[in-house]
Parts: structure tokens; C-alpha cells; sequence
């Protein structure tokens, strides 16, 4: 633990409002916050409320101003499409300005909603900046989402208007949105007053309807638009968590706190600074995509990368490198799933002898555990350290990080290493009381929060109290479990909700998983716990094989019981591993464990609109069937 560091966490506790009042005064305010914490009428705590800004101005003209707009901004690389394309900060300013301006042509002021369906383009991120340029709020939903999903979003945002493209690009395959978009809005009984839709080559989409609009047409016709002044406390985005069922549940962001997390990190934890080439290989529809596509490299001023394709079979598994080579990227930022999937098709890095990485400085982790083999795959096969992070779509950023601006502090294979400053983090037991250190318990955070974290749930502020404070009083409840060892390092080791319980032994599913995927044939895995009438639950491993691994089933199956048995002791139970062609998983790369729990079970299950390919659970099923296990 760095001296550096330290104090700055200890400065963010001990006198937060002090310290995040230096903080904001990096970036460019119209009239600074009098007053640093408040509380709102729900009675929760919120930063920066009354002072003056906005998102947009500060990520795009202010950099301008500062005379970088010859500087690359946004460069977009598209192996789907196979085209490329640069937007300096002068070229998004002016987009940004003209399509503000489409905006308010069709009515939108501050405070209207405005949902984007869209791909990996450009369009997606200047259709963000307009929202906050007018103080709208936007909405994005992760393109070619299903029309269900897609109208009961429509119906709880209600967004005057919906920003779309005609298709997207999955691999080989041409996702055609607006017909889905048609049937969304036909079935939601709010309907947008105007829907504006990029044209793209692969598919043109037929405008037939009395409130479709062309991009192209309308951006010719648009007159650009100045930055509105929001208050700190106003929303800029609403996002609705991956994996929701019934009613969504909308996170709320408001711009200011947002902006002055988001900046922060960039340097503390990143360690990047302006003209530097960052890349988040996420998606504008996850909470990575807004943080650190969008907003977060722009605030401090970086080259961000738009790049619409996967890790692998863009062509190869050597893609994320090529980018990199290419595009001289400093800092990686991906989940772990794709780190898997490239190892499974390059198990021994072979295509990253092809590149010159001598620009990548560092390669940062998160959206799921990462897990000691492919963090130590990966730091091995490209020699560059390889960081583990820890936050939540409700946060917004990590919750736990190793903080390069400070100096790299040691790195622990499974750890998220420290709390981020302003995350009072605390291990609890179901009683609320603090458990000893290197005891596994519910990760909870002592409010307030930190700046950028979510205030409410959009139209349901009785669901945020619910959700997230009324467990814990005090606290937010994360909904993770882990510990803290004796160093202060915090380990996450999945949802609270994937400990089972394996004749009276709570055991952890996450640390059986470590031990699975340690072995040398094991690309990925995934343990579940399944209902068992003597013991209660039993695990259940499902492994995916690196290509090329050649193993007998019951060798495999053996040999992984020997593992568990060796790691985690006997009372594991462990004696059952399925050998599957993937693993189901959500567009972000998050494992649906929950779905296969539900079908291992035997119990009725709805396959969620945020799977990434629905034939992975129909695959599992029929495994299982065949194992007797259904």
C-alpha cells in the first residue's frame, strides 16, 4: 500500500466533502457548488447539488477551447463493417452541436427523455453528448435488444424520442433494429413523439411511419446548439441494470457527481492523462460503454476507441492486439470473458508474438471475477500487469482498484486490491455486525456514497430504498460477498446468492470455480449449486475445453474432484462436471447462473433478454437431460 494512496483514501473518509471539493475543481464548472454534500427530499445524500454545468461541455468544448480540438477524440474501428474512421474534438463538437439541435427541432428540452438503440458507431456516442448537451436524459439500450424488453423500457422512460440505426452487426450476421423497434413501440402503451435512424449500408431501413426521421437529412438541416446549464444534481442518464426481469429497475446518474468521479479516475486509477489512447472494449449500452467509451476519456481529454466486434473471429484471436498495435493504446479495459475466449482459441499465445505492444502499458479487468488462471494466463502471455476492478452498474465506477496514479501497489491474484477513495467498504454478517478480518461476509458500503453513484431508481425511489439501504441500515448492500485479509486487500467472490449450502457447509461456488479453471484443459467454467434432497445442494461444474485439449470425460471429471478435494476439503461434495460446448452468458460476458441453477433444478425459467445467444441454454438442457440431472 502506497504512502500515496493511503492519504488519499484517508482524506476521502475522513473528510469527504473536503476532498471531492478539490476534485471538482479540475473541471470546468459554469458556477462551482456552494455546497459539496446535501441531502434530497427521498433524505439521500447527494453531491454538488446547485452548481452549474454541463457533461458535454466539459468532455467536448472545453478541451477545444484549451486548443486540442485537432486532437483525435473518438476513433472507431470496425471489423464488422470493415471501416474506420476518426472524429477529431472539432469534428464531435460540430456533430455533437448539429445533433443537439435535431433534438430540439423535435421538442426535446431539458429534463425529456431520449432513448438510444444502436450499435457500436460513432452516432451512439454523439447522440449521448446532444442529450447532455440540452440537459435531456438519456436512455441507451444495448442495440438489437428484444422488442418485449424494449417496450417496457419505452414504457418506464417514456422518451419523446428514440435514436436508432437500421442495423447492427453481429460477426457475419446483419441484426435488422427497426423492424424490432416497430414492434416495441406498437406494443408499449407510451409511444415517442419522433424516431431518427441512421441508414447504414449492410441494411437500409424502410421509413414508413408518420415519426420516422433519416439522420442524414435531418443533421443537414440542423442548427447547431450551445451547452444548457444543469445543476450538479440533475439526471444525466437512466440505465437499466442487465438481467431484469418484471419491472426494469432504471439507475439514475446525475451529471455532476458523475463528471467529477469519472475525471478522477482517469488519472488516479488508470493513470492515462489528455492525448493518451484509452479503450474500454465494451458496449454503449453497459455501464462501461457510458463510463469509459463516453464520458470518462473525454473528460480528461483522451483518444477513446469505438470498436464494433468481438475478441475473437474479428478475424482471429489475435483482434484485441491488432487494435492495440494500431491505435497505440496505453490502457486495455475489458471482462475477463473475453480474456477466456481468447486464450480458449490461443491457449498458448501465439498471435501475440504477431503485434508490437510496447505501447500498452497496462491491462485492466471487470464486469465478472476475474480468476487467478486467466489473470495468470494473460500477465504471462503478454508480459504486461494485468489489473483486477471491482464495480457495479449502481456505481458507475470501481468500487475497489489497484491505483496506478498512485504507484502500482502489489498485485494478488483474485483480489480487486483496495477500496477506491470515498468507498467505505465493510464485510458484514446477516446480523449487520462487522466479521473478523479474512472472514467471508456481505460486502456493504458505509453511506454516503462516493460521487457518481446512483441516487434513486428512475420513477421508484421506494425500489432503490428497498434494493439497496433497507438490509443493511447505514449501508448500501453491494449484493456481492467476500472478504478482507490481513494486507486490507478486499476479495470479491461472486453474489451473496452463489454461496450454496452443502449439508449445513456454506460454501463458496466462486472458489470452487478458481480451483476448475486451474486445470491445464479447462478454458472456462461455471459451478452452480443444485437442489439435492439429502445434503440440501450440490455443486455441479460445467467446463468448457481449450481447443485442442483431449480428455476423457470421467479422466476430467476425476481429476477435478481430486482438485476440489485437495483446495476446498471433501464436505465440497464435489463429484460432477459436464463437459459443454459454451456457457450461456449476457451480452456483457456475465455468466447466467442463476437461469442454469433454475433449469438444473427443474423449475420453470424465462431465458433473459439479455442473453447473448439463447441455443446455449437449449445445448446445457439437453447435457443435462442426458446426465440425469433434469
Amino acid at each position: 500500500m502506497s504512502e500515496h494512496y493511503l492519504k488519499e483514501y484517508q482524506q476521502s473518509i475522513e473528510h469527504p466533502e473536503k476532498f471531492w471539493q478539490e476534485k471538482a475543481r479540475a473541471l470546468p464548472w459554469f458556477d462551482f457548488p456552494k455546497q459539496i454534500l446535501s441531502k434530497d427530499d427521498n433524505g439521500v445524500e447527494r453531491w454538488f447539488a446547485g452548481g452549474m454545468m454541463n457533461t458535454s461541455f466539459m468532455a467536448i468544448d472545453h478541451h477545444v477551447n484549451s486548443g486540442r480540438g485537432n486532437q483525435v477524440a473518438i476513433l472507431y474501428d470496425s471489423p464488422a463493417s470493415g471501416s474506420k474512421r476518426s472524429l477529431t474534438y472539432n469534428d464531435l463538437l460540430n456533430k455533437v452541436s448539429n445533433f443537439a439541435g435535431v433534438l430540439k427541432s423535435k421538442g426535446v428540452t431539458k429534463g425529456d427523455r431520449v432513448l438510444i438503440y444502436m450499435p457500436m458507431i460513432p452516432e451512439a456516442a454523439v447522440a449521448m453528448l446532444a442529450c447532455a448537451r440540452l440537459g435531456a436524459i438519456h436512455s441507451v439500450v444495448f442495440g438489437g435488444f428484444a422488442a418485449t424488453e424494449l417496450a417496457v423500457r419505452i414504457d418506464d422512460a417514456q422518451p419523446k424520442v428514440i435514436v436508432s440505426a437500421s442495423c447492427g452487426i453481429e460477426l457475419s450476421k446483419i441484426i435488422e433494429y427497426k423492424p424490432l423497434l416497430n414492434d416495441a413501440i406498437d406494443s408499449a402503451s407510451y409511444k415517442p413523439e419522433s424516431v431518427i435512424v441512421v441508414q447504414r449500408t449492410q441494411a437500409r431501413a424502410t421509413l414508413d411511419r408518420r415519426h420516422d426521421c433519416d439522420w442524414s437529412y435531418e443533421m443537414q438541416n440542423a442548427s447547431p446548439v450551445g451547452a444548457t446549464p444543469v445543476k450538479g444534481e440533475d439526471p444525466l442518464y437512466i440505465l437499466y441494470t442487465s438481467g431484469t426481469t418484471g419491472a426494469p429497475k432504471g439507475v439514475v446518474r446525475d451529471n455532476g457527481g458523475h463528471a467529477v468521479a469519472l475525471n478522477y479516475t482517469m488519472s488516479a486509477l488508470y493513470n492515462v492523462s489528455a492525448g493518451d489512447t484509452f479503450w474500454a472494449a465494451s458496449d454503449v449500452g453497459w455501464v462501461v460503454g457510458h463510463s469509459y467509451i463516453v464520458y470518462g476519456p473525454l473528460l480528461a481529454g483522451c483518444t477513446t476507441i469505438m470498436y464494433e466486434g468481438k475478441p475473437i473471429r474479428s478475424p482471429d484471436a489475435g483482434a484485441f492486439w491488432r487494435v492495440c498495435e494500431e491505435h497505440k493504446v496505453k490502457v486495455l479495459f475489458a471482462a475477463p470473458t473475453a480474456f477466456r475466449a481468447i486464450k480458449k482459441e490461443d491457449p498458448n499465445g501465439d498471435l501475440i508474438k504477431d503485434y508490437d505492444l510496447s505501447q500498452l502499458d497496462t491491462i485492466f479487468m471487470a464486469g465478472e471475477r476475474l480468476d487467478p488462471p486467466t489473470y495468470d494466463w494473460t500477465t504471462q502471455k503478454t508480459g504486461k500487469p494485468v489489473i483486477d476492478h471491482w464495480w457495479q452498474t449502481e456505481t458507475g465506477w470501481a468500487i475497489c482498484g489497484n491505483y496506478l496514479g498512485f504507484g502500482q501497489s502489489k498485485i494478488k491474484a483474485g483480489s480487486a486490491t483496495y477500496p477506491s477513495p470515498g468507498f467505505n467498504i465493510k464485510i458484514l454478517n446477516a446480523a449487520g455486525d462487522e466479521v473478523q478480518v479474512g472472514h467471508q461476509g456481505a460486502i456493504a458500503i458505509k453511506l454516503p456514497l462516493p460521487p457518481g453513484c446512483l441516487p434513486t431508481v428512475w420513477g421508484d425511489h421506494h425500489r432503490f430504498q428497498s434494493s439497496y439501504l433497507d438490509e443493511y441500515p447505514g449501508y448500501y448492500c453491494s449484493g456481492d460477498g467476500g472478504y478482507i485479509d490481513e494486507d486490507g486487500y478486499v476479495f470479491v467472490m461472486g453474489r451473496t446468492d452463489d454461496v450454496i449450502n452443502v449439508a449445513g457447509h456454506r460454501l463458496s461456488t466462486g472458489e470452487m470455480e478458481e480451483v476448475v479453471a486451474a486445470h491445464q484443459a479447462v478454458a472456462e467454467c461455471s459451478v452452480i449449486g443444485v437442489r439435492c434432497r439429502i445434503k440440501g445442494q450440490l455443486p455441479i461444474g460445467l467446463v468448457i475445453l481449450k481447443d485442442g485439449a483431449s480428455i476423457d470425460p470421467q479422466a476430467l471429471q476425476n481429476e477435478l474432484t481430486d482438485m476440489i478435494n485437495q483446495r476446498i476439503g471433501r464436505i465440497a461434495c464435489f463429484k460432477q462436471a459436464i463437459i459443454v460446448p459454451r456457457l450461456p452468458k449476457t451480452r456483457s460476458g456475465k455468466i447466467l447462473r442463476n437461469t442454469l441453477r433454475q433449469m438444473a433444478d427443474g423449475m420453470e425459467y424465462k431465458v433473459p433478454s439479455t442473453i447473448d445467444d439463447p441455443s446455449s441454454l437449449t445445448e446445457i438442457e439437453i447435457l443435462m437431460h442426458e446426465k440425469g440431472l433434469v
